[in-house]
């Protein structure tokens, strides 16, 4: 279930680069248990594969919080169901996590603890781009590949260390590109429907949060959308990323009531604070899509209520009922260990069960945990096939075979279901084009 994204604003890039940046990776010392210069006649390793990350994990860390113990429970799942089987080359996994409190300061700290302290033997990503990018410049300095599943923004991949190491690889669908289907369903509209319509794109000052956005204005300008509020005035530019700054934005949308409103957000609470503030102002827009947090499955829906929650939709590269065996089988596991229903399942359970799987595969083909030999390995036009579906990287360690849906929920908030690129050839449901008015009870928080 592939979408064709005709305005892709990143594609495969020449491999050349990461050819030569790779070798000279491979004359430093590499991280991990094997070294590249071992002898072919020297015993196997058989301890413990240690795997180190830094998530956001204490009700104090702020807020990606949610998030963070989402991705905790998609690693320790993922680690489980490894070491069931037998670990990995007869290893078992060990997985160390630290909690960084949403702090790029406290990421880099701990990801320098993992590496140079704990010793660990390879290193999968936090949540958030805004954290990514310092955590990954860590692993760049100390020879490791970074394979991470929430870090897609394209400052990750431009970074100065990824351009020189090109030792980041994100598992998920590449950030610009997410709202790329919304964007093609506008875009089947008459030219005279189009053209009625107004939008408004309030973002929060996040690496990850704004160039969806970005470029859905860029594009829905292009086929006649008018943009409100865009010129002057709070709207103009991104808002700070607080609780603060959340309902002034709010406000500016719901005095313009454009049609459409496309929110660069990062998380539950921002989501949660603009449905408070328009239903306070009897605020309904017609289609409603945020960049993050409506995906975080009961997370989200217990914050704003089953009722307000519908037809709100967000861009993803997975859904609980995505068609893949292996997914399907993960939130069966995840349900009976964690309780709740498939459709509450996280989705960054299942990026960082990606993760774990691309690690997995990339141990596999190299025979052990050396971090030069995996960072070539993952660079090798190799597909993995995960829950999310197909990974394969290009030379900046962006998923190029990954596919971009639109889910929204439906059925009073109790169903999370797939409705863009239309068809059901896609698995896709019908849209519910409208939003409904507001539940009667107020969003929560």
């Amino acid at each position: 279930m592939r979408c064709n994204l005709p305005w892709s604003a990143r594609n495969a890039i020449a491999m050349g680069a990461v050819a030569l940046a790779v070798g000279v990776l491979a004359a430093c010392s590499s991280g991990g248990s094997s070294s590249p210069s071992a002898s072919a006649s020297a015993p196997a390793n058989t301890g413990p594969i240690t795997i180190g990350a830094s998530l956001s994990l204490t009700p104090a860390s702020g807020n990606f919080t949610a998030d963070g113990q989402a991705f905790e429970k998609g690693y320790k799942l993922w680690a489980k169901d490894v070491n069931a089987h037998g670990g990995l080359l007869g290893r078992q996994v060990v997985l160390k996590i630290m909690d960084n409190q949403s702090s790029p300061n406290q990421v880099v700290t701990d990801y320098q603890t993992l590496i140079s302290s704990d010793h660990v033997d390879l290193t999968f990503g936090p949540f958030s781009s805004l954290l990514t990018t310092p955590a990954s410049q860590v692993a760049a300095h100390n020879g490791y590949a970074f394979i991470e599943g929430a870090g897609g923004a394209p400052a990750v991949f431009d970074a100065a260390s990824n351009q020189a190491a090109h030792n980041t690889f994100d598992v998920s669908l590449p950030v610009e590109d997410t709202i790329m289907p919304f964007v093609d369903y506008i875009a089947k509209m008459s030219p005279s429907e189009r053209q009625s319509l107004t939008a408004a794109y309030p973002m929060a000052s996040d690496p990850f949060a704004d160039p969806p956005v970005q470029l859905a204005e860029q594009k829905l300008h292009a086929l006649g959308v008018r943009t409100v509020g865009g010129s002057s005035g709070i709207l103009a530019n991104p808002f700070p990323e607080q609780t603060s700054s959340y309902a002034p934005a709010a406000d500016a949308v719901a005095a313009l009531h454009p049609d459409i409103v496309v929110l660069g957000s990062t998380d539950v609470p921002t989501v949660q604070a603009f449905m408070r503030v328009f239903e306070q102002k009897n605020y309904t827009p017609k289609m409603f899509i945020a960049a993050s947090g409506p995906d975080q499955g009961a997370a989200f829906t217990s914050a704003v209520g089953t009722g307000d929650a519908t037809g709100v939709m967000v861009p993803n590269g997975w859904y609980p009922g995505f068609r893949n065996s292996a997914s399907q089988a993960m939130v069966s596991e995840y349900v009976k260990l964690y309780g709740g229903s498939a459709s509450g399942v996280n989705a960054d359970v299942a990026e960082a069960y990606s993760v774990g799987q691309v690690a997995a595969a990339a141990i596999k083909a190299t025979g052990g945990t050396d971090n030069t030999k995996i960072i070539q390995y993952l660079h090798s036009g190799a597909t993995i096939q995960t829950v999310q579906g197909s990974v394969q990287f290009n030379s900046l360690g962006e998923n190029v075979a990954a596919a971009a849906f639109v889910f929204q929920w439906q059925d009073n908030g109790t169903k999370f279901v797939q409705v863009l690129p239309q068809g059901s050839q896609n698995g896709s449901v019908p849209i519910l084009a409208t939003k409904p008015a507001w539940a009667t009870t107020s969003i929560t928080g």
